[in-house]
């Protein structure tokens, strides 16, 4: 089966990008409005940039040719914090990912405690095990796309104390994150096996 893309229309792209793509990470991100309205949603074409500077890249996309209320609140504030989207909170994820307009609040609607970040003007879910505040670096308008690319510097790491750390390193024990990845449709998927290889000698 070979697709010549450009002869594919929207829908039958992105069906094959999101059953390609996988699994995908989820930003779990929450901002706030120029006028204070607390807003939370998952995004999963999300992906580390850069280590330094400390950079990761969320790409949003558009409601009916609108900003989402996330890019909207985003381009206000030029701040948002991505929660690492986890198994425990799966369920409120998948809630939070509903098209709710800007007066609903996700944090009520999905049961969550927020609390202030520190290093920008964004709330973060309390309970989240691992958050990234972050600052704007480049907002790109994607041509001929309905996607806007944002890269946010990630001031400050969040993990909270029950996860432990790799003795000795700054890696995160991510079997004891248990992190959840989307996949295509309805579907997401947990961690599985963790093989590990060396990579060869030079």
């Amino acid at each position: 089966m070979i697709w010549d893309t450009h002869a594919l229309g929207g829908r039958e792209r992105y069906q094959l990008l999101t059953s390609l793509v996988v699994p995908r990470p989820i930003a779990w991100v929450s901002t706030r409005s120029a006028d204070g309205q607390r807003n939370l949603a998952p995004f999963s074409y999300f992906a580390a940039v850069s280590a330094t500077p400390f950079l990761v890249s969320v790409s949003i996309g558009s409601r009916r040719g609108e900003d989402k209320d996330s890019l909207r609140n985003i381009r206000d504030t030029g701040a948002f914090c991505v929660n690492l989207a986890t198994e425990a909170q799966l369920a409120q994820v998948n809630e939070t990912s509903g098209e709710w307009g800007p007066e609903v609040d996700e944090f009520v609607m999905a049961g969550l405690e927020s609390a202030q970040a520190d290093s920008v003007d964004a709330p973060y879910v309390a309970g989240c095990p691992a958050v990234l505040e972050c600052r704007v670096q480049q907002i790109v308008a994607l041509e001929g796309s309905p996607n806007t690319l944002v890269i946010g510097e990630v001031l400050r790491v969040r993990v909270a104390d029950e996860i432990p750390m790799i003795p000795g390193t700054h890696f995160v024990d991510t079997a004891a994150l248990r992190p959840v990845a989307r996949l295509w449709g309805d579907l997401y998927t947990t961690l599985g096996d963790l093989p590990a290889l060396e990579r060869p000698a030079v």
